[in-house]
């Protein structure tokens, strides 16, 4: 347990976004109330959410397999508003909390969140005065604690800090493998955070599910360090062993996964000095693997006569080559070029390679790609 704002709070939460499914794609509701009881009878009661995750059917699936089966009173939850491409008006914005309220029919929220702000959508946010909106609503009792997630770079969250220190804490990107990564930023956002007195909750501990299973080399290191550990706990007590940490969530999709997480964070002990060395080396070993060192400057962008999402399709072709995870760097190239251009669209002029800050051979990476992907 730790203490925030008076309040004692578990080390682990649980995120409501990688549930169960049946054969249909509802969710199986059967599995996740035992998951549910599982954690609750674990010690643990913090549990994660947004309507944008599934259309509203995890918030749906934490009403029917926690609000109307625990007192209010024995569990905190957490839900978002995200204003996304789709949300066209400040008055569509705003009734994502009185939808939320109504599907999860939790009377109030305890922590509350401003969705996913980053550099592309920041401007909405204060255009649509949802910072002003998340306190009336406290002020109303609706809202117990208001924060927002965060995917930027450290500037733009100095930016939101300095302008709202109403904010109470902020929900973060931290894990093992990106805490020098040039894109997430997560130790350089985290010491942002921790600057200005803010609370943490971290989401993605586990990268998504890859430090679960990371490539051999840091898998290696760990397994030497303590054969009887699971990937999983190395990464999610790395990231509750940070300062300042409300909750770290972990989005379970499986009882063993509970059974697993709660088997060390019930009893939450810190990362030994020994262990962080580890931790850091097995970070070093994943970061020497052979990959396309683009830094998503997007200078090869602007100029591209093809409209081609190089730094995105850059990025695609990397979850293969580090992680080894063929179906996400299939599905990822499909989403970036189902607008935009494709790898085979490039026409060789050379634009790109003379605005790369990295010297990259960008047109005959591109040529992989298409061989690959398409």
């Amino acid at each position: 347990m730790n203490e925030y704002l008076g309040q004692e709070i578990p080390k682990l939460g649980f995120g409501f976004m990688r549930l169960p499914k049946l054969e249909d794609g509802s969710n199986d509701m059967p599995q996740v109330k035992e998951m549910v009881d599982l954690f609750m009878n674990s010690g643990m009661y913090y549990f994660d959410t947004a309507w944008i995750y599934d259309g509203g059917n995890s918030e749906r699936a934490i009403k029917e397999a926690l609000v109307d089966r625990y007192p209010r009173d024995k569990f905190y939850l957490a839900t978002k508003l995200q204003a996304g491409s789709a949300v066209l008006s400040e008055e569509q914005a705003k009734s994502e909390f009185t939808d939320s309220l109504e599907r999860t029919g939790a009377g109030y929220f305890d922590f509350y969140l401003l969705h996913a702000i980053g550099p592309d959508n920041y401007e909405k946010y204060e255009r649509f005065h949802l910072f002003e909106f998340v306190q009336q609503k406290k002020a109303e009792g609706l809202i117990k604690h208001i924060g927002f997630s965060f995917h930027g770079n450290q500037e733009l969250l100095e930016t939101i800090l300095e302008k709202h220190p109403e904010m109470e804490f902020v929900q973060l990107q931290i894990n093992y493998a990106d805490w020098e990564s040039d894109n997430v930023q997560s130790r350089k956002v985290m010491e942002t955070a921790q600057k200005y007195g803010k609370g943490i909750i971290i989401m993605e501990p586990v990268k998504g599910g890859m430090l679960a299973n990371p490539p051999k080399v840091a898998a290696d290191l760990l397994k030497a360090a303590d054969a009887n550990a699971s990937y999983a706990s190395w990464a999610i007590r790395f990231a509750a062993s940070q300062d300042n940490i409300i909750t770290v969530l972990s989005g379970m999709s499986t009882l063993s996964q509970v059974e697993d997480n709660v088997s060390y964070m019930k009893d939450f002990q810190p990362l030994s000095e020994e262990e962080m060395k580890v931790v850091h080396q097995a970070r070093l070993e994943i970061e020497n693997i052979p990959r396309i060192a683009c830094t998503a400057c997007k200078y090869c962008v602007a100029g591209c006569p093809q409209k081609i999402n190089i730094p995105g399709i850059f990025a695609a072709h990397n979850r293969s080559l580090v992680w080894g995870d063929e179906k996400t760097a299939e599905n990822s190239y499909k989403n970036i070029t189902k607008d935009a251009g494709k790898a085979s669209d490039c026409i060789a002029c050379g634009q790109c390679e003379m605005e790369c800050p990295q010297h990259l051979n960008i047109i005959e990476l591109l040529q992989e790609c298409a061989n690959k992907y398409e």
